[in-house]
């Protein structure tokens, strides 16, 4: 009685917190299974049954299984469920994506949901199962599963260890971290798998027993991959990352041992009888083994491709792109700088322009944007910005399916002429926030949790499939049931949303591949993470990408493309991305918007940061490295109150020159009637507007001056330092030859004391706002002014 009775109470424990749960979560997100309130569609295809048709079966019948075999020890059977909830997990996402490398690694993102349920299962079993038998055997054979285990690691590294959490020195078996890294971490999986198949094998007999052992050989590994990150990654800096770092190694392996500690287990079975010398059993047990050695191979060659694609994208950070791809005269990425072609490197420094948006308007006499003039362009040019992230809107673009809306693209044309005579560089972003400009229906009723929301930016109606999901919201407006279903079916092209905006690319950037002041497209800006992140946030959105980079150099635009992360990285400071190797393209940019201290989730729950400020800036680099790209960020700011603006925007300007990198400030104007503006007398940006008058406010001079500071606007060769506090700066590069490319912007009306060095023909010239500073260089050079 007591074989059933266990895995009885284990399994209806399990039904009942699924079901809990379900009822519980408002958004379908923070649930085991959840429900956002969408109706499923036969025509999408198997996704949207996948959680019920795939990951329920697999989680109880994992379940019943671990509880029969290990259920006679609570801390036995606590693994036994993680492996159940995980295997569920990579199931699922397997049935949606059919990437073995892929699904494997987003086990680990129900970590967080699958321990505590695991903690809760097995102490209901344990009390309640009855009474237990705990025998203890020989451990049996350990090193030869443990040596495996460890061995065929590099191999099917897929995409386990990768991201921002792993900084240089943290050891993993990844062939693109280098052989010492690899051995180290060989040995480690090898060392955590013996000594866990020794505790291990001896209470829980079978196949079983060595997977088990693999599960928390591979969390343990993951705790010694944070420890050495804490150390080599910067320690305690006033933010949560060595927690939120620990956190992903040790999900990193937990699901790295779900889902190959397999292997573990045949081996060991299999070591067990060969040397119990059971002869009569060899043909089986060769017949096993290569089984085992052909699905090892089956998950090891797309694994061990993609390991060798991240590889290569990380050797090509170190050597520039192919100049001669990109046609004279426009940007193109080199390495890890954005370059004009002619050997000088480029700081795109500037603002971001919304007032070409489609936004919401939630206050009938309170328009959404403001009119953007020339006189803009004009006045962003006397402050030294030398680009504007200009934001357009889908659904203004393409208000019926397959048709531009001339109106709308003169708009946009006349925009960048107006960016052109001014010499300021334009990069096109396709601007959403929360999907859509659609909100909360009137009369609706919203879930318990959620409440009303705005709608604000985004696709136009025909792209947005919402299934009946609820236009509610849950903390912020990028956790709505409504707008996540919507991306859930744009990541997986249902009705070919997907396939329009590739079409929709390709026709936008053949209206400006002739103009090299264009420096690129900018293709969704914040993208969401619909309902099965990561396969939208990784995997789904890198194939997007790879489409949509297609098209446009389908149709001869030459233009840089810069590839934002999911809006998780504007939430948490950091996110995993699309996968090294998505396009074969050189010419991208990474460009993560840096709101560390500002937006993030972190603040608005009155915690620590979770990523400090100067931290932020290393691991997008690092994850630029990993694709071999330069990193640019499109957006920052918004900092709150006022004294507190001020003083991060100082720390984010030194950090930023610290880094010699440009990135563009949110935002130039916002209406009062912006739905990013809430309602209050001031419409918020630089240039503010007062919202009783509806006139110009006065304009934020405060944080201007810190944005306007000197900078190089074009450096020869490579910046090696910079630092600046308005007008006073100090830089220094090294060029391979001789140049002539040196342009150095310095504001104010003050004719800069300069001194130079390595600087040949050096000319000041007083222009609108300031002034400008050239030269030619060749070798190593230095210029400072005020200092």
């Amino acid at each position: 009685m007591t074989r059933v009775r266990r895995p009885l109470v284990a399994l209806c424990t399990m039904l009942v917190l699924v079901v809990v749960q379900a009822f519980l979560d408002p958004t379908g997100l923070l649930a085991l299974v959840g429900w956002s309130g969408a109706l499923p569609r036969l025509e999408a295809g198997l996704w949207p049954f996948a959680t019920i048709a795939v990951f329920v079966p697999v989680l109880l019948a994992v379940t019943w299984w671990v509880t029969v075999r290990a259920g006679d020890r609570y801390w036995t059977l606590v693994p036994g469920i993680v492996l159940a909830v995980m295997l569920a997990q990579a199931a699922t996402c397997l049935a949606m994506t059919w990437d073995a490398a892929t699904a494997a690694w987003a086990a680990g993102y129900v970590t967080a949901k699958g321990v505590p349920v695991a903690l809760v299962v097995a102490a209901v079993a344990r009390w309640f199962g009855g009474p237990t038998e705990r025998r203890v055997e020989a451990p049996g054979s350990v090193w030869v599963p443990a040596i495996l285990f460890a061995a065929i690691a590099p191999f099917v590294a897929g995409v386990w260890w990768t991201g921002a959490v792993y900084a240089p020195g943290v050891p993993a078996a990844r062939p693109d971290r280098g052989a010492v890294s690899v051995i180290l971490g060989m040995l480690l999986l090898a060392g955590a798998a013996w000594l866990c198949l020794r505790w291990m094998r001896p209470r829980v007999r079978g196949v079983l027993g060595g997977w088990l052992a693999a599960i928390v050989a591979g969390g343990l590994v993951g705790v010694v991959q944070a420890l050495v990150a804490f150390a080599v990654d910067g320690g305690v800096r006033g933010d949560l990352w060595p927690l939120m770092s620990a956190y992903v190694t040790v999900a990193d392996g937990l699901s790295f041992g779900a889902c190959l500690g397999w292997t573990v287990g045949v081996a060991a079975v299999v070591a067990d009888r060969l040397a119990a010398g059971r002869a009569a059993r060899v043909p089986r047990i060769v017949a096993a083994a290569a089984a085992l050695v052909a699905l090892v191979a089956a998950i090891a060659l797309p694994s061990f491709n993609a390991a060798v694609a991240a590889s290569e994208a990380h050797a090509a950070a170190a050597a520039p792109a192919d100049a001669g791809a990109v046609s004279a005269g426009f940007l193109r990425a080199e390495g890890r700088r954005i370059t004009d072609g002619e050997g000088n490197q480029v700081l795109l420094r500037g603002v971001n322009v919304n007032q070409l948006v489609d936004f919401y308007q939630p206050q009938p006499d309170a328009p959404a944007t403001r009119p953007f003039t020339e006189d803009d362009v004009a006045v962003i040019a006397a402050q030294g910005f030398d680009v504007i992230r200009l934001n357009v809107s889908w659904s203004a673009l393409e208000p019926e399916r397959g048709v531009l809306d001339e109106a709308y693209l003169d708009r946009i044309h006349e925009a960048v002429d107006w960016a052109d005579d001014h010499g300021v560089y334009v990069v096109l972003d396709m601007h959403q926030d929360g999907w859509w400009n659609g909100a909360t229906p009137e009369g609706a009723e919203c879930r318990a949790g959620t409440s009303p929301m705005w709608g604000y930016d985004g696709a136009p109606e025909w792209a947005t499939i919402t299934d009946a999901a609820p236009r509610c919201q849950f903390e912020g407006r990028d956790i709505s049931p409504a707008g996540n279903r919507a991306f859930q079916n744009f990541y997986f092209d249902t009705d070919g949303v997907q396939a329009a905006l590739v079409e929709t690319w390709g026709r936008l950037a053949a209206e400006f591949r002739d103009d090299p002041m264009v420096a690129g497209f900018d293709l969704l800006n914040e993208p969401g993470f619909g309902e099965t992140a990561p396969v939208t946030t990784s995997y789904q959105l890198g194939r997007f990408y790879d489409r949509a980079i297609a098209e446009i150099r389908a149709v001869g635009a030459p233009q840089i493309v810069f590839v934002e992360p999911s809006i998780l990285w504007s939430g948490l400071g950091f996110d995993s991305g699309p996968p090294s190797g998505f396009t074969d393209d050189d010419n991208i940019v990474f460009s993560p918007h840096l709101y560390a201290e500002s937006i993030t989730m972190d603040r608005s729950l009155g915690l620590p940061p979770i990523v400090g400020m100067e931290r932020q800036f290393e691991l997008a680099q690092r994850v630029a490295d990993s694709y071999g790209a330069p990193l640019w960020s499109g957006e920052y700011g918004y900092w709150g109150d006022d004294a507190d603006r001020v003083a991060r925007l100082e720390r984010y300007a030194a950090t930023e020159d610290a880094h010699g990198l440009g990135s563009a400030y949110w935002v130039w104007k916002q209406a009062c009637g912006d739905p990013q503006n809430g309602i209050g007398p001031i419409g918020d940006g630089l240039m503010r507007q007062d919202c009783e008058t509806g006139e110009d406010a006065a304009p934020r001079t405060d944080l201007l001056e810190i944005l306007s500071r000197a900078y190089p606007q074009s450096a020869p060769g490579e910046l090696t330092a910079l630092s600046a506090d308005g007008a006073e700066f100090e830089l220094a590069g090294t060029a391979d030859g001789e140049g002539c490319g040196l342009r150095v912007w310095v504001p104010g009306s003050a004719k800069p004391d300069l001194r130079a060095e390595g600087i040949t023909e050096v000319e000041l010239t007083e222009v609108p706002g300031g002034w400008t500073v050239t030269g030619c260089v060749d070798g190593e050079y230095a210029l400072t002014a005020g200092r």
